[in-house]
């Protein structure tokens, strides 16, 4: 009733509110002593917590790319920013997240991108559905997404993730999926990234069936480098689980949440500056 009062004091002053409230309501009465006690007493410690809690949500859903947070991302960015997790609660930053009005994107049902082959091109399936690696540099994954662009054609990323890293080591943007341009291209970025901590030897790289991925170029590439090229069963929905989640991620975080892209610069761009957030800010999935 107190914060009502000081809600409302500036436009119909204290005395009328108070015997308007008094008379329309079973709860006694609030005298001018209540309430200028009420505007003296210190803020409770679950109050002061409960506002920084706030503040910081509010801060973290500002940024273009983790504006799609919902509650369970926002507590880990939360615990990651230094907050305290015996402290913060999932379900606490779930309730903050209600009264403030955010809610988390979620993500929609991921396209056919690659034309599949008719068989693994005699690739192996050493994954074997698990996608686990005990270090870096051990389980590379591919795939390709499609980005519609504003001249109403389609655009093409290629990704290649890290399993352990859980990070994005390899990518490239282009206007076809030709074997040449895309996926070569994101391989060379993994395999340079490879290179810098110990080399590409018995590094397995793991596709779906696009024929891009599992093309003769390709896998004579991989194989050039050292690699173990991989390949899932056919009409396996978890296939290349992995890759295609950094595929949703990247639709999600990026590409429906602005204008179509102009033009292949403009896409590697924004493409670039959302590879770099990920590997530096983001939590892990």
């Amino acid at each position: 009733m107190a914060a009502y009062v000081d809600g409302h004091e500036s436009r119909f002053k204290v005395g009328p509110i108070r015997r308007v409230l008094s008379e329309s309501l079973d709860c006694g009465f609030l005298t001018p002593r209540g309430c200028r006690m009420f505007r003296t007493r210190p803020v409770s410690r679950m109050r002061a917590g409960h506002g920084a809690l706030a503040r910081d949500i509010l801060q973290i859903h500002s940024d273009f790319f983790m504006a799609v947070y919902g509650y369970g991302k926002m507590h880990a960015q939360l615990v990651a920013q230094g907050w305290d997790p015996a402290g913060v609660g999932r379900d606490q930053v779930m309730n903050i997240m209600r009264e403030l009005g955010i809610r988390g994107v979620r993500r929609g049902r991921t396209p056919v991108t690659t034309e599949p082959a008719k068989g693994t091109g005699g690739r192996p399936d050493p994954v074997d559905g698990r996608f686990e690696a005990c270090a870096p540099n051990r389980l590379h994954v591919a795939d390709i997404t499609y980005v519609r662009m504003a001249n109403g054609s389609f655009g093409y990323t290629a990704f290649v993730t890290d399993v352990d890293a859980r990070r994005i080591v390899g990518w490239a943007c282009a206007m076809t999926m030709n074997t040449q341009e895309l996926p070569l291209q994101a391989l060379e970025q993994a395999v340079s990234w490879a290179a810098s901590r110990g080399g590409a030897d018995g590094l397995i790289h793991h596709s779906d069936h696009g024929t891009q991925c599992i093309g003769t170029v390709c896998t004579t590439r991989v194989m050039e480098y050292g690699m173990l090229p991989s390949t899932g069963t056919v009409g396996d929905s978890c296939d290349n689980a992995m890759a295609e989640s950094a595929d949703g991620a990247y639709r999600t975080e990026l590409v429906w949440r602005r204008t179509p892209f102009a033009d292949l610069k403009d896409l590697e761009l924004a493409t670039f500056r959302w590879v770099s957030w990920r590997g530096l800010e983001a939590p892990a999935p």
